[in-house]
């Protein structure tokens, strides 16, 4: 049996905006992780970080994007481990987009959490999500709106 993280986050922005967050690797970076994504299938990455030992993560995830369906999904794997080629997580990240007059909802799933194996890593990515979407709103919020339409 396996485990999965779901959040659902409301951004008082438009879905266009809100995608490049998304799908932009630089802006990725910003709330995320240094990064090498291009919004393409079939394009491996990676997001690189400092290692967690007490998670058994090298600091390395590898990742391809699997789905994109602009302004709407983008999918991709998330895999990884303890260094040396070893993956001990094997997971799927999938964004859904949908918006009205007021605003963009997206809602993440993080899915193939193995619940014995992945239970640390599943508590602390769970927590991990909810601030990551936070700093996303925090910074379509610190963009001046006249300049973020230019």
């Amino acid at each position: 049996m396996t485990k999965t993280i779901r959040h659902e986050f409301f951004f008082a922005h438009p879905v266009e905006k809100v995608w490049t967050y998304l799908t932009t690797a630089e802006l990725m970076s910003q709330w995320l992780m240094p990064n090498d994504f291009e919004p393409v299938v079939g394009h491996d990455f990676q997001f690189r970080t400092k290692p967690i030992p007490s998670l058994d993560i090298d600091g390395i995830m590898y990742c391809k994007v699997l789905e994109i369906v602009p302004f709407k999904k983008l999918t991709y794997s998330w895999k990884a481990g303890p260094g040396s080629g070893k993956i001990s997580l094997d997971s799927l990240v999938e964004w859904t987009l949908s918006s009205d007059e007021k605003g963009t909802t997206i809602k993440l799933e993080h899915s193939g959490f193995r619940e014995i194996e992945d239970f640390n890593i599943y508590n602390g990515m769970n927590d991990g999500w909810r601030q990551k979407l936070q700093k996303i709103d925090d910074l379509l919020n610190a963009v001046p709106h006249d300049a973020a339409n230019a």
